[in-house]
């Protein structure tokens, strides 16, 4: 669901044409120094008390209306978002621009936990999002992506190439029945920072 750039073999991730030695190449970071700073991300992202504070002071809107990690690593992550007064809409439901700030988490967080501490420095922007809605949400919503693995494939086609690099995330949201809600392709740009 990445960008192609035609050098790649068919159903090939363009990761998978990176240099062999891409992971440890000069100016950028061992693998084993990005598992580690991925591990301490996650810590702290899944820590409760933390991460209320980070969202009370960096994302006040996501702090009031519930929103949570339930389950992170370097693969997967949850983010539930409630039917509550503050995250409502007219029509006794979960506002959409909740819900897609739970989907847009569930991904953004997993992405940040490859990019935190990275050397080079890696910027992130969300550059498109698409949703479809398949019930009304009155209740829990939580929202599911998996894509981790690759987030640490384009990251690196990122910093090899030192070219900017985009990937579609998928993020599925469902409720206590198990029953799907809305489903969300969220567009990721990473370009590494060129040093000064």
């Amino acid at each position: 669901m990445s960008e192609q750039t035609g050098t790649e073999k068919p159903g090939e991730h363009p990761a998978a044409v990176l240099p062999e030695n891409a992971l440890s190449a000069p100016g950028g970071q061992p693998a084993v120094d990005r598992a580690v700073h991925a591990t301490q991300f996650i810590r702290l992202m899944t820590h409760r008390l933390k991460f209320r504070f980070y969202l009370f002071a960096r994302i006040p809107s996501a702090f009031f209306s519930g929103l949570r990690i339930r389950e992170m690593n370097e693969s997967l992550c949850r983010v539930s978002i409630p039917y509550k007064w503050f995250s409502q809409n007219p029509f006794r439901s979960t506002y959409f621009a909740c819900l897609s700030m739970a989907a847009e988490m569930s991904t953004g967080a997993l992405a940040m936990a490859h990019v935190y501490k990275h050397v080079p420095a890696i910027s992130m922007l969300v550059i498109k999002v698409e949703s479809t809605y398949y019930k009304k949400a009155v209740g829990l919503t939580t929202f599911t992506c998996t894509d981790g693995p690759a987030f640490k494939e384009i990251i690196a086609r990122a910093v090899a190439t030192g070219e900017g690099q985009s990937f579609i995330a998928h993020s599925v949201g469902v409720n206590p029945q198990g029953e799907k809600v809305a489903d969300f392709l969220i567009t990721w740009s990473f370009k590494a920072k060129q040093k000064i």
